[in-house]
């Protein structure tokens, strides 16, 4: 079985369009999504439409959804996320922003094998930066595997014997060998706003006969992508970043 496994889209449809181009060839048979569907990009309605056709998929809510729909405030929102928000909200139609209050919070256990959060299975707001917060969120996961999202960055950490170590994946191309007797989180970057400093969409494939994870990097239209944010009038660093993967 092959799963794809992405996140943090935020409204970039022109990136989406990547992703889903590249699943076309990829034969995936369940798709993963680990939240925030909106936020930062200028096309929140599309995203959505393109998210409610693929199936079969599993998802949860992340932190940009809940503050669209109404489900939590931006107190904890930085003032350009915030008034990205606050333009979603005005932008979006009533039935999309009905559509991410009804996705379910995380942690969402898939099958024997696979949990998916947002942010941390102990909290869907909590960003997983390191060992430390990664040997916290081992204490909560009862599969041998956890993706995760939210920091938008591409990283496997590996618990065995006690120990957790953990890589952040640089480049294009990066492959992990499921072991038996090691747990992992993995965190396969953002599809709408990566930022590290590589501005291709990032995503992953499970592959259960193989037990691989591999990661990828997909060209897209960054230059469009960037166009409808300066059009919509929301602030110009959103377009900015895009190119520099910041």
């Amino acid at each position: 079985m092959r799963y794809l496994i992405f996140t943090d889209v935020h409204g970039n449809l022109e990136s989406l369009h990547a992703l889903l181009k590249f699943a076309q060839r990829r034969k995936i048979d369940h798709y993963l999504f680990l939240g925030d569907l909106v936020g930062y990009g200028a096309s929140p309605n599309e995203t959505i439409q393109k998210i409610t056709a693929l199936k079969p998929i599993s998802m949860v809510r992340g932190n940009h959804d809940k503050a669209v729909c109404g489900l939590d405030s931006v107190r904890t929102f930085n003032p350009i996320a915030a008034l990205a928000i606050f333009w979603t909200k005005q932008h979006i139609l009533k039935k999309n922003s009905n559509y991410l209050s009804r996705i379910k919070k995380g942690p969402l256990i898939v099958n024997k094998n696979i949990t998916i959060c947002h942010g941390a299975p102990f909290d869907e707001d909590y960003y997983i930066f390191g060992e430390f917060d990664a040997s916290e969120a081992f204490l909560h996961i009862k599969t041998p595997l956890c993706f995760f999202g939210h920091t938008h960055f591409p990283f496997i950490y590996k618990e065995k014997d006690r120990t957790v170590e953990g890589t952040f994946l640089t480049g294009d191309n990066n492959e992990v060998k499921i072991e038996k007797g090691t747990r992992y989180l993995i965190n396969p970057g953002s599809v709408g706003q990566p930022r590290d400093r590589n501005p291709k969409a990032s995503c992953a494939i499970y592959d259960t006969k193989a037990q691989k994870v591999k990661f990828y990097r997909l060209e897209y239209n960054i230059e469009e992508a960037q166009e409808k944010i300066l059009r919509e009038n929301l602030p110009p660093t959103l377009s900015e970043r895009l190119a520099a993967g910041i």
